[in-house]
């Protein structure tokens, strides 16, 4: 018995160290969230010119670029060196950009711009646009953009005062043909809720590593049913209503204050599990004002996707409940993992609740110095 239980715990000290070399591998790419870091818009005017912007991380960008071309990464450099390294690269972006009128590739002008993040610890962002002549008597606009390898969302406009269509595309996929002549067609619901739905799960699984945190930290308090409820059902009250306020434009709180506050909660939930073995009830209320942050981290990343107009209400609420999915999933992941088996063992708390904390909280204090830009 006393062989087992020592393999048990030799086995659950392995995984602390995987997980622990995990967690350091992403706390620089948690520093902010993942989606949406890659728009792009599409103009044409009159059915003679067009004027395509992408809007993408420059950091990422370049990173990319220079491992396409076989260069080794470096420190990022100030956005004005950022730009001349873009028009660098210029030959080496257009190979993976391709703009066609009727299956024929055109060559379009681009020019680069990079302005500083929003915030103190955002990534400086390009802005890069691509201007040309509309062929005489082309019927459809295909678009092809390789350098993400993420979902991103495209629209195009015949007119700057049309209502867009809008395409969502994965990094390398070829647009469906855009019909010149043609009006925007009608967004269906379906398509739109199975999309934002989709958006929602990949927010917290698996590019939300803070948002999972948390709700790691919620599940490892107790492993009583009731407790671990109680509180994901406060965090999901409280983040459904700071989300809808703040798509709706009712609250506005700017990310340089709402990032370093997700990662204090993070750092404080898990802190509180050192020393508590037992829900209370400020715990809870905790648990609801850290929620309410949340939401509005989830509306950040919203935001940046945007909404339809005609499905805004949809893409809303089903992007709220693919967060929800996602949450759902780490918390049965959790269960499985430890949970069934370990949670009412005598030693689970000095193996897995305590070691397990004290990892979450060191990342979520790391966090919140590199948020608070200090």
């Amino acid at each position: 018995m006393l062989a087992n239980q020592f393999s048990m715990a030799h086995r659950l000290q392995w995984v602390y160290l995987k997980l622990f070399i995990a967690l350091l591998a992403c706390t620089t790419s948690a520093a902010a969230h993942e989606i949406g870091t890659t728009r792009v818009s599409v103009l044409f005017q009159e059915r003679q010119s067009y004027d395509i912007e992408i809007v993408t991380d420059a950091s990422a960008l370049i990173d990319k670029l220079k491992a396409m071309s076989g260069q080794s990464s470096s420190a990022n450099p100030a956005p004005d060196s950022m730009q001349n390294l873009l028009q660098d690269f210029d030959d080496k972006f257009r190979q993976r950009v391709k703009v066609t009128f009727d299956g024929v590739e055109v060559h379009p002008g681009i020019a680069y711009s990079v302005t500083p993040g929003s915030g103190n610890n955002s990534a400086p962002v390009a802005t890069i646009r691509l201007t040309g002549q509309i062929p005489p008597g082309a019927q459809n606009f295909t678009w092809t953009y390789a350098w993400t390898f993420a979902s991103y969302g495209m629209t195009v406009r015949k007119a700057a005062s049309e209502n867009p269509s809008t395409q969502w595309l994965e990094g390398g996929q070829r647009s469906t043909p855009f019909i010149l002549a043609a009006r925007a067609p009608a967004v269906g619901r379906l398509s739109v809720a199975r999309r934002y739905f989709s958006l929602g799960f990949t927010h917290i699984v698996p590019l939300g590593l803070d948002h999972m945190l948390f709700v790691l930290g919620i599940f490892l308090l107790s492993g009583r049913v009731r407790s671990v409820l109680l509180q994901v059902s406060a965090f999901t009250v409280a983040h459904s209503i700071t989300l809808g306020l703040t798509m709706y434009g009712l609250v506005t709180v700017s990310p340089r204050i709402v990032e370093p506050l997700i990662a204090i909660s993070i750092a404080y939930i898990a802190i509180e599990n050192i020393f508590l073995s037992e829900l209370r009830s400020w715990r809870v209320a905790l648990v609801f004002a850290f929620g309410l942050m949340h939401g509005m981290g989830f509306a950040g990343a919203l935001k940046e996707l945007g909404l339809p107009r005609s499905e805004f209400l949809t893409a809303l609420l089903t992007f709220n409940i693919g967060v929800e999915a996602g949450q759902l999933a780490v918390i049965g992941a959790g269960f499985l993992l430890v949970g069934w088996y370990c949670a009412n063992r005598p030693w689970y708390r000095s193996r897995v609740v305590v070691p397990a904390s004290m990892m979450i909280a060191c990342t979520a204090v790391y966090w919140t110095v590199v948020r608070l830009g200090l």
